[in-house]
Order: C-alpha cells, then structure tokens, then sequence
C-alpha cells in the first residue's frame, strides 16, 4: 500500500526524466512564468499599448521547453 501511494508521487517524474523535487522545482518555475504571462495579458487588456508580445512569446518558450520531454 505504501509503495502504490509513494508511485503516486514518483510515477509522472520519473516518466518526464526527473526526481520528485526536481519535477517539484520545474513546476514552480513554470507556474511562475505562466503567472507573469497572466499579469501581462492583463496589463495588455487594460493598456493595449504595453506588453504586445510578452504573453504570447512566454507561452512560446514554455512550449519550447516542455516538448518532448517524456521522450
């Protein structure tokens, strides 16, 4: 039992390559930059002039860094 609920937390970052905190850092920072993209999509709905690009170029290379990583 205590093997299955530990797999639960081990299972998806072996998968991707990484430990449990190394899969637990690489979270974070990916929520930290999803998080600045959110605040300049906002700024960007409000003041149309700022951040044109800023949102859309942190998705890009979030989606850059994150393909293929299981394989």
């Amino acid at each position: 039992m205590t093997t299955r609920i530990a797999n639960l937390f081990t299972d998806h970052p072996a998968a991707v390559g990484e430990s449990y905190f190394g899969h637990m850092a690489f979270a974070a920072w990916f929520a930290s930059r999803l998080g600045l993209a959110a605040g300049a999509a906002l700024v960007h709905a409000l003041l149309p002039f700022l951040f044109e690009t800023t949102a859309s170029r942190i998705v890009r290379e979030l989606a850059e860094r994150t393909h293929n990583r299981s394989r």
